[in-house]
């Protein structure tokens, strides 16, 4: 098999790519196929496997804009319909987009091609090992994109188990591994005994990894409390066109909007707003007076209310993407993970006035500082996540380790009826999974829901209707591994894997260097 692998036409290996890496898509939801993200990693695999330096970094490439080309275009939604571009130039941005978190993607393959392409186990320890730590590098890197992680496809297989334990990026890890050494089984030749003991070995530590897994799934890590917490959410459901034309007349019916549909909801624990309920024309000091009034209903029957609004800073002239605690609740958070070009813009100087896309009217947020308290409400401490932030695992972990539920406010009108937002909804429930928290998962447009400590969905709403509903939530004091280490073990691990195959290439001398 592996001459017919390598004897295949580079054209041909690059269109394979593409494809091998758009397959993904389909392991997330809404389809949730996910053996097809096995398959793709297979292909992969194998288009790498003895490769020279240059052939490994075109065919990653390719297999990158693949994967973002078709995980995130719906990006073009919130371009062409939001930001005034026309099809042809949304469809463009979209393309440089990919292709810019192509090179991203290609970062960890880069030493891949050049200590790897040729080692015995390429395909099996140092593949899975860059692919990991490839998704580690995506959190941080030029403020993080953190999206279409291999992990979130197995909230309901027996990898989930290690959720709790070491985080997403670990499912991703033992996934690769698991695809790695399914394509070294189909590569190598059977009949030399000494790769196949290695290999059958591997081959028995992929299996343990799916069957521990199982066993994880049944651990309860973290005890939810015996008292209930009871939740309401309102979904107003505000065209985005409506929320950013800044119209007095609009800005006065949502608000109104928003106190009618809570009006038989104040006999909750809790009342949740979603992000920027109050509308962006109004800040957080324009609009105390309905605000003052909504506290005082939710102070005469002993409940909190969190909403989103924009804060403004009147001493630093600065605006905050933020949640605010009233009646019961208490504290301001201020959004700490922006989104480009949404919330801020990169470059403003060289890019304002361009095209419409760039000239926004949300594109004027500040980045909140990184130490903050959280909310509370009758005693139970909260953190707090607006819109994506609740896609940063570590994030996420580091702030619940004082904390006892999760609460996520967003505004996804941004993409419409696309797959963005159950893609989005799946990656929350692998928060709540991983720190064993329950989640309060608040939108504007739908669904919202309540998720439980185990990242399983117990209620939600419609998408795009106008509507409140209930749920019971319990605080959780108890903290899960993942929330005491982080990915800081399974990062460490990739990166030993891969120091400890490359270290005797590395360390030998010139003469004595050839293929392994």
């Amino acid at each position: 098999m592996s001459e017919k692998i390598l004897a295949l036409p580079n054209k041909f290996a690059l269109l394979i790519a593409i494809f091998s890496g758009a397959l993904i898509t389909f392991s997330f939801a809404p389809f949730n196929i996910w053996p097809l993200a096995i398959v793709s990693l297979i292909a992969f695999g194998l288009l790498l496997k003895e490769q020279d330096f240059k052939q490994i970094l075109w065919r990653s490439f390719a297999f990158g804009v693949g994967f973002y080309g078709a995980g995130i275009h719906w990006i073009y939604t919130s371009i062409h319909n939001f930001g005034g571009a026309s099809p042809l130039l949304a469809a463009l941005l979209v393309f440089i987009f990919a292709c810019f978190m192509a090179l991203i993607f290609c970062i960890p393959f880069y030493a891949y091609a050049k200590w790897f392409n040729y080692h015995r186990f390429a395909l099996t320890l140092a593949f899975p090992a860059c692919w990991m730590l490839g998704e580690w590098i995506r959190t941080w890197l030029l403020t993080g994109f953190p999206w279409l992680f291999l992990g979130y496809a197995h909230l309901d297989t027996w990898l989930a188990g290690w959720a709790p334990v070491s985080g997403v990026v670990s499912i991703s890890f033992l996934l690769a591994l698991t695809a790695g050494v399914i394509a070294e089984w189909i590569w190598t030749n059977t009949r030399e005994p000494k790769k196949n003991i290695s290999l059958i070995f591997l081959t028995s530590l992929a299996a343990s990894a799916w069957l521990i897994g199982a066993g994880l799934k049944t651990v309860t890590w973290a005890e939810p409390d015996t008292k209930p917490i009871t939740v309401a959410m309102v979904q107003p459901n505000i065209d985005q066109g409506t929320k950013l034309s800044f119209d007095e007349e609009s800005t006065i019916n949502a608000l109104n909007q928003l106190r009618d549909l809570s009006k038989d909801l104040w006999n909750n624990n809790w009342v949740v707003w979603p992000e920027a309920a109050i509308p962006t024309s109004l800040t957080f000091h324009e609009a105390l007076p309905f605000l003052e009034e909504m506290n005082k209903q939710a102070a005469l029957n002993e409940s909190a209310l969190f909403t989103g609004v924009i804060y403004d800073d009147q001493d630093k002239q600065k605006f905050y993407n933020s949640i605010v605690g009233l009646g019961n609740g208490y504290g301001f958070y201020h959004k700490r993970r922006l989104v480009p070009f949404g919330e801020y813009l990169p470059f403003p100087n060289q890019l304002r006035g361009l095209i419409d896309f760039f000239d926004l009217p949300t594109s004027f947020i500040h980045l909140g500082p990184q130490e903050q308290h959280g909310l509370i409400a009758n005693g139970v401490r909260i953190t707090p996540a607006v819109c994506y932030e609740i896609v940063y695992p570590d994030l996420i972990a580091n702030a619940a380790k004082e904390t006892q539920v999760l609460l996520n406010v967003n505004n996804l009108g941004w993409f419409l009826d696309s797959i963005q937002s159950k893609q989005f909804m799946q990656m929350a429930q692998m928060r709540a999974l991983e720190t064993g928290r329950y989640l309060v998962y608040s939108t504007n447009n739908g669904p919202s829901a309540i998720i439980d400590n185990k990242g399983n969905i117990l209620s939600h709403s419609d998408s795009f209707k106008a509507q409140t509903f209930t749920g019971t939530i319990y605080a959780v004091k108890d903290s899960t591994p993942f929330m005491i280490v982080t990915s800081g073990p399974v990062v460490l691990l990739g990166t030993l894997i891969l120091l400890a195959l490359a270290a005797p290439q590395i360390l030998r001398k010139p003469k004595d260097a050839g293929v392994q």
